[in-house]
């Protein structure tokens, strides 16, 4: 298995910072003008609590099912786990798999492209140079990350510096600047709850939500976290209140400088925002730490990634190369490599706000509704599973949060929804065509893939 390879030495803070910096990224600095957009009012702040909300009530979903199966892979496990491993729970865990070679690198991809598009406030790029700048982030990424974990906890909590450096400028300089209470006094002017308003909320949530993805990366790592029963859960939900607070305190504070309707039609809010207050230099300097930031959250989400298809291989239930670790580093290094290369590529074709769409539509159905809905089983069932954490008022929380994922996936369009659809369909049609060429049964269990560490 997995586990006897992979080493716990990842502690409550390197996790709390793996994940929080896989939150940030380069989202909230580019979404932010989209979110106000979309909502076109003051009341935009509620639409970054809609998401902070649903991030909390699924995090009780990861938090129950990371504590009792805290192995490397994440929701591969789960969905094996809770479906049964030798029934459905083979092609649902293939299925989260076969869908994370496509939604990884789209992941990964999206904080490239971010970075290359924010760096033209700098120095301004062609369409080629920003494409090579954007495939240059993934090749450095990858590079960083091949060496060990221990290393790389360290190197976490260093970014992870520069992040929350970044957001403290961003919020501080709005407070100084004493017109920091304004956006709340005034959220409510214009608001009307009806159709309209709801509506709005849940496109602009698509964007949100976006924005505080990265919770759960220590679920992937679980094979690799130290007393995971109880740090899993903790450092996810520390890591959510952490970025919802410094989300709306960052939102709160630029549009007390630069007014909503005008700060929804800006392309670089952040840097004009800080060269309002204090000048080119200094707009130019959080420019530079936003990128910083934007790199930081490519190297935290490659990390987590590259351990599911690893999981999966040396589970015996994906393609064999897969659960090969490196000789001296002991990672996954074929795993890192090839997300690597697919993002690559991917990071060379799409646009940023397709990316972000099709990043929703591509996990939600699999992954966040399917094990939703697998913990729902596994406890109806009363199995032998013990489970360290346990959520209150369960199951209130899970049916709300498949409620929730069901109306984000609904919000990212039509052909997101038949896109994820259709990649889920594939992936089935490979499923069985695999069983096929090595003559098992697609249900029953399969032999433990033999590997070197």
């Amino acid at each position: 298995m997995a586990e006897t390879s992979l080493v716990r030495r990842l502690g409550l803070a390197h996790a709390t910072a793996i994940n929080m910096t896989d939150m940030v990224g380069i989202g909230p600095f580019i979404t932010l003008p989209m979110v106000i957009g979309m909502m076109n009012g003051p009341y935009f702040l509620y639409a970054w609590l809609a998401g902070a909300v649903l991030s909390l009530i699924d995090a009780m979903v990861w938090s129950e099912l990371g504590a009792a199966f805290p192995m490397a892979g994440g929701s591969y496990n789960f969905l094996k786990e809770t479906y049964g491993k030798t029934g459905p729970g083979r092609l649902m865990s293939f299925l989260f798999v076969w869908q994370t070679m496509i939604q990884a690198p789209l992941v990964i991809a999206s904080a490239a492209i971010g970075f290359a598009s924010y760096f033209s406030y700098l120095l301004p790029l062609s369409t080629i140079e920003a494409k090579i700048m954007s495939g240059g982030v993934v090749i450095a990424i990858v590079i960083l990350l091949y060496r060990k974990i221990e290393a790389i906890g360290k190197i976490s909590i260093v970014m992870w510096v520069g992040v929350l450096a970044t957001m403290l400028w961003i919020i501080g300089g709005g407070i100084f600047h004493g017109n920091f209470l304004e956006p709340i006094k005034h959220i409510n002017d214009g608001i009307n709850v009806n159709y309209a308003f709801v509506t709005a909320i849940g496109f602009a949530s698509v964007k949100s939500v976006y924005s505080y993805l990265g919770y759960y990366n220590v679920c992937h790592l679980g094979g690799e976290i130290i007393n995971p029963s109880r740090n899993i859960p903790r450092s996810m939900f520390l890591s959510i209140v952490g970025i919802a607070i410094l989300y709306m305190l960052m939102n709160v504070s630029v549009v007390s400088v630069i007014p909503w309707h005008v700060a929804k039609d800006s392309q670089f809010v952040i840097s004009e925002f800080m060269q309002q207050l204090a000048g080119s230099t200094a707009a130019k300097i959080v420019t530079c730490l936003i990128l910083l930031v934007a790199f930081s959250s490519v190297f935290s989400a490659t990390l987590g990634y590259s351990r599911i298809p690893y999981a999966a291989a040396a589970d015996g239930a994906f393609f064999k190369i897969f659960a090969r670790l490196h000789p001296t580093g002991n990672f996954p290094h074929i795993s890192l490599l090839f997300l690597g290369a697919i993002a690559f590529v991917f990071s060379l074709l799409f646009k940023l706000s397709d990316v972000i769409s099709a990043i929703l539509a591509m996990r939600i159905l699999i992954q966040f509704i399917s094990q939703a809905v697998g913990l729902l089983i596994l406890r109806k069932a009363k199995s032998d599973t013990k489970f360290p954490y346990k959520m209150l008022l369960f199951p209130i929380p899970v049916y709300l949060a498949i409620l929730m994922w069901f109306g984000i996936l609904i919000s990212t369009g039509f052909h997101m929804v038949v896109g994820g659809l259709s990649a889920i369909v594939l992936g089935t049609i490979v499923y069985f065509v695999k069983a096929k060429v090595n003559k098992e049964w697609p249900f029953m269990p399969a032999q433990p893939a033999v590997h070197k560490s």
